[in-house]
């Protein structure tokens, strides 16, 4: 008869999204999600080294742009953290002000940890800002038999978190400032005449 071997891969590698897929799903109403490639700069890079801790593992990242008109409707990133033996590919969306709203993971190549996927250890993450440390163990509490990964997806959330604070809402805020205070040289003049 017919022998059948079974051969179990090296690693099992599942992938839960693509990157169009995650996209469509985070911003499923808005009318076009574009994206920014950032190539860092020597000072970008020096200032998101001292707000994260660690210099950056990559030369340049994409911040994904939901917009419905003019409105933008959210942020994503998509990016990769060492897990205990190989990366991990995960996708986060955040708010227009830069708050997490959702993380997926998008490939997971681990035989063990995907217990990551579990909605409780997701949910941990919705509302941080760049502001939040997500200290594992403190502010996010691992999963059990997923300590490494857990821990990567830590330091993965508040990269992306850090990334869109200080590549898009941080100019933002001063270009915001600046109108602001172009504005009130302005009503001055006006009432002095």
């Amino acid at each position: 008869g017919a022998s059948v071997f079974w051969v179990r891969p090296a690693a099992a590698q599942a992938t839960y999204f693509t990157a169009r897929s995650v996209l469509a799903d985070f911003f499923p109403k808005s009318q076009a999600v574009t994206f920014q490639r950032f190539e860092l700069t020597t000072e970008q890079r020096a200032q998101l080294a001292r707000r994260l801790g660690y210099e950056l593992p990559r030369p340049s990242y994409t911040i994904y742009v939901a917009k419905t008109g003019e409105t933008i409707d959210g942020y994503a990133v998509l990016d990769e953290e060492m897990g205990q033996h190989q990366p991990i590919t995960f996708a986060v969306k955040l708010s227009p002000q830069g708050l997490l709203q959702r993380q997926e993971i998008m490939v997971y190549r681990e035989r063990f940890g995907d217990e990551i996927r579990d909605p409780r250890f997701r949910q941990q993450f919705v509302g941080k800002s760049a502001a939040s440390t997500l200290r594992p163990g403190e502010e996010i509490i691992a999963v059990s038999g997923a300590t490494i990964s857990s821990r990567a997806m830590a330091i993965g959330v508040r990269r992306a978190l850090v990334l869109v604070d200080e590549l898009l809402l941080v100019p933002q805020r001063q270009r915001q400032t600046a109108i602001s205070s172009a504005q009130l040289t302005g009503e001055h003049a006006a009432q002095r005449l």
